[in-house]
């Protein structure tokens, strides 16, 4: 076995006898590091901490991930300035935040027969967002809604 010392340094191949006996005198745990290898790699060294430090590393990772979130604003077609100028700071903060948004647009009545309303009022929010976001499914009709989902740019 290749024995790799408490302080990191080679000490060279020996028996696993004469590596038990080396952990032994130093007080510490002869931990398996790479036994696929050839010769098989220990290490000498403290197994609890090592484990506490792995924990840790594996806490600090989940820590710093960000969660994308998928959400959504609700519009109708013949919104009006300042609605719409409500809908748009909504949906600045939600990129800011990393978050992908669904753009939503539900039809009523007889707007059914005037989707191009709905059309161009999607393309204007294309249009507001080109710089900061990116259109991830253009905007596609399912029943009585039109739905777009953009995505901030990274």
């Amino acid at each position: 076995m290749l024995l790799i010392d408490e302080n990191g340094e080679k000490q060279g191949e020996m028996p696993l006898a004469a590596a038990l006996e080396a952990a032994a005198e130093a007080g510490l745990d002869l931990v398996e590091i790479a036994g696929n290898a050839n010769p098989p790699v220990v290490k000498i060294l403290d197994f609890g901490k090592f484990k506490f430090q792995e924990q840790k590393k594996r806490n600090e990772a989940r820590k710093r991930q960000k969660v994308v979130e998928l959400k959504e604003i609700k519009l109708r077609p013949m919104i009006d300035d300042h609605d719409y100028d409500v809908k748009v700071r909504a949906m600045s903060r939600f990129f800011d935040e990393g978050d992908k948004v669904k753009v939503t647009l539900r039809f009523r009545g007889r707007e059914m027969a005037h989707q191009h309303l709905g059309v161009d009022l999607l393309m204007r929010v294309k249009r507001d967002f080109e710089t900061i976001a990116k259109v991830e499914s253009e905007p596609r009709l399912e029943g009585k809604q039109m739905t777009m989902v953009m995505s901030p740019r990274t």
